[in-house]
Formats: C-alpha cells, structure tokens, sequence
C-alpha cells in the first residue's frame, strides 16, 4: 500500500543522497523513490543496493524511476513509470506479480488507463508549482480531487509539495506525498520530512495520536503536566508524560520545589517512548541545565517533533529555569526545536531585546527563529493592548488576534496552549490552522475561567476544548 511522505531523491553525490535519504527515513518518510540521468548503469545499481538496504531497516518501499531493469538488478520493491516510460503490462512481465508499479498522470483519462491496465498506484502532477523538472504542466488540486472521484488505487500528489500546502493535497484525495526540495534543499531534512508526514494523521482516529509533554507539576493542577493532560485528553488524543519537578503549588503561588534527576526524567520519557511512542513532544518547565540537556538529548535521539515552552518564572514571580539552564536551552534544545512559544518576559530574556510593539514582537521572533527554532509563536498576553500573538511560520508573520479579557484567573495560560498547539499537530492540523485553534482554545477557557483559590485561578479547559470541538462536547 502506497500511502505517506513519498522522497524523491535530488541530484548530488552517492554521500549526499544517501544522507538525505537517511534523514528523511528518520523524519518519517515511507516510500523512496531513486531518481537518477547521470550515472552509468553500474554506479545506478550500486547506489540503489545502498539506497535498497537503508529503506529495508524501517520497512520502508522502495522504488526506481523509469527503469524496471534497474528495479529487478537493485532487488527494487517496484518501479515508477512515466507516460513515456513503457508500459504497466511490459513492467508486470519483468517484475512479476508482487512488486509494486506506479504511473505518472495529469488526467482522469491517463488515470483511468493507468489503473486499468494493472498499476498500483497513480502519480498526479504537477500540483503546485516546481522547479524541479523542466516539462512540469501544471495541474491543480482539482485534478488530484477528479482523480480521486475516478480509481481506487492509491494516489501521490506530485510536485510543488511542501508543509505549507501539504495538508490541501490530503484533503484533495492524496494518499501520499511526492517531495524532493521540500526534504533534500531543508538544513534540517530529518525535521522537514516529520512536519509533512504527520500531515497524514489527519487520516488517524483522534485517539490513535499521542503527545508526550514533559514538564514540571502543579500540585494544584492549573498549570504544568496536569494543564497538559488536561488539555490532551479533551483534545482527543492520548497523552504520556515525563515528571521534572514536583511543586508544592496552588493559585497563590510555589511553595516548594522538589526537581528530578535529570538521568531520571529521560529514563520516564525514553521508557514511554520506546514502547508507545509519541507523534508530537511538548516541553514546559526544565528547571536545570542537566535536565535541558538530556530532554534535547531525547528530542534528537528520536528525531522529534517538539514544541518548547521556555518556562521561566511562574505568575507569582519563582524563577522555574535556573539562570545556567538557559545557556543549556538556547545551545542544545533550542536548534532542534519545531515550535518555541515563549511569552514576552521569555523572549525578552532570551533575546535581551526590550518588546513593547508589535513590531518589536515581529523582530523579537525572528532573533529567536534566528537561534535555531523552526518555528516561533511569541505571545502577546503580556502587552495592555489586545491580546495579539505572533506567529512566524517559516518566513512568514501571522497574527493571531483575540479581544483582551479583563481577568486575574489565566494561571495554566502558556502550558496549556503549547500542550494544545502539540496535540492540534499530533492530529494532523497544519501549524497555521493549529495555531488559530489553540488560540481559539485559550481564548475560550479564559474566557470562562472559575474563579478557584485566592490567586491566579485557573483557565477552563472544558470550555477551550468545547470551543475548538463544537458538537463533540455538551453542556
């Protein structure tokens, strides 16, 4: 079955492909296809046979463009043909029954054909916009949804495929995604591959996704693990976790901390993580250098995609990062980080920039993407005007906008909306539209925040979560 992140591979040296393939299998690509016009029929196969064995070790399909005989001499899973390429009945001869053969198409008509005449699956293209080829006729989306209306066998959107339209494609009709710029011309391809391919678990039942948060707890249970939990179960999805610090807290403030050994904290996630896993990682209070350190050490272990809440200081004004962690979190987790979403304190702290205006939010977020995170989403709560966050998605700003509400009972406001933004991504929502739910989320439980405790009482999280899923909840 073709279905998921589908790599082609680029052009480049025997080394540089084969990186590039290895770091895309680890950010969860599951189909491989070799592409290549250069090397002479020998190098082709000696290439394919490393190519062959690195999809074999997570049991991953790998094909071969145009070539059925380079597909039988490589011990290829099967071939992807061109219109130009021979034919579906020539390839089945040579392969045989139980290898897996693909057509390229740009109609229903080609499709159609295609899938009469044997294949398994059906490339269509070009959907968006490329450079990589030179003959690319562009076909849209309302190809992909006409084919989709048509056969029945598997189909990979093919061309111009990135985490920005991805998620259009899928819901176009596409079982897989073909990309090639979108994994090899990233700095971090690893990364690159796991945004697209948790795309797809748009796909998954709410609770077949999971999200692991690691995190200190609230005693109280407004803010922190229990927060995150909280949040993550409403949401749907199931939710691990990995304890740093017990805290002795409630809405007045922290009255004690008792941290784990940091040995200790990667020992619960790793436990978790080598039998359950986990589709998304949130990370809140860390607390000291050492745990920092071996929470990245985790993230990078098994190429993660993580959301980092840099906790600070709580709202009663204790510090919850010891000052020497944050050189531990701006050198070792802030470069492997997805998603950073600091307040303005935090970014403050981090960047030694002072932030007032919105346009000093917008360049305070992009000091911080400048420090190695993909993405930054930098929150404006802390600002007298309206509650306006700043969300950089790559090189582009988004402003998430929501009416200020005049309340002291916001405690649990940054952990929950990170563990939110994490679990929105573990479900398959694309970051700018988990971005504007989880918005909507904290918007709502503030909105309808109880007024527990004698301090900051907490949000609501029923109401966030009532908010974002509509008729799944009732009163």
């Amino acid at each position: 079955m073709i279905k998921g992140l589908y790599l082609i591979t680029p052009q480049g040296s025997d080394e540089h492909i084969l990186n590039i393939v290895r770091e895309g299998l680890r950010g969860g690509v599951q189909i491989v296809q070799y592409r290549d016009k250069q090397r002479s029929a020998e190098a082709q196969v000696n290439l394919a046979r490393q190519l062959v064995q690195l999809c074999k070790e997570v049991e991953a399909t790998f094909l071969v463009n145009d070539s059925p005989n380079l597909a039988v001499e490589s011990f290829a899973d099967g071939v992807h043909l061109g219109q130009n390429d021979g034919s579906v009945k020539d390839a089945r001869k040579l392969l045989g029954p139980n290898k897996v053969i693909g057509v390229s198409t740009r109609t229903v008509d080609q499709a159609l054909k295609a899938e009469m005449a044997g294949a398994d699956y059906i490339g269509v293209g070009s959907i968006f916009p490329t450079n990589s080829k030179d003959d690319t006729e562009l076909v849209g989306l309302e190809a992909l949804r006409k084919a989709r209306r048509a056969v029945k066998i598997p189909l990979v959107a093919i061309g111009g495929i990135s985490w920005v339209n991805g998620s259009d494609a899928i819901e176009a009709g596409a079982d897989s995604l073909a990309v090639i710029s979108a994994v090899a011309e990233d700095p971090k391809p690893a990364l690159a591959a796991r945004e697209l391919a948790l795309l797809f678990n748009s796909k998954k039942a709410l609770e077949e996704t999971r999200v692991m948060t690691i995190a200190g707890a609230d005693s109280g249970g407004g803010a922190g693990i229990q927060a995150d939990l909280k949040s993550i179960a409403l949401l749907g999805s199931y939710g691990t976790s990995a304890i740093t610090v017990l805290t002795a807290q409630n809405t007045i403030g922290v009255h004690g901390l008792s941290p784990a050994a940091a040995e200790f904290v990667v020992k619960q996630a790793e436990t978790v993580l080598n039998d359950i896993g986990t589709d998304t990682l949130k990370t809140g209070m860390l607390y000291n250098a050492e745990i920092v350190s071996g929470v990245a050490g985790v993230v990078k272990k098994y190429s993660l995609l993580s959301v980092v809440d840099p906790v600070m200081v709580a709202k009663s004004g204790t510090a919850l990062l010891k000052h020497e962690a944050v050189e531990a979190l701006c050198g070792e987790l802030l470069p492997r980080t997805y998603l950073l979403t600091p307040n303005i304190p935090e970014a403050e702290a981090l960047t030694g920039l002072a932030i007032h205006t919105l346009e000093e939010m917008e360049n305070a977020a992009k000091r911080l993407q400048d420090m190695g995170p993909r993405h930054v989403l930098l929150k404006g709560g802390h600002r007298k005007e309206d509650a306006i966050d700043i969300l950089l998605a790559g090189d582009t700003i988004q402003k998430l906008t929501a009416e200020r509400i005049e309340t002291i009972n916001t405690h649990g406001t940054g952990c929950s909306y990170s563990a939110v933004l994490a679990t929105l991504l573990a479900q398959g929502q694309p970051l700018i539209k988990a971005a504007e739910l989880a918005k909507l989320f904290i918007n709502e439980a503030i909105r309808h925040a109880v007024p527990l405790g004698g301090g900051h009482g907490p949000i609501n999280h029923f109401a966030g979560a009532r908010a974002v899923r509509g008729s799944d909840f009732k009163n």
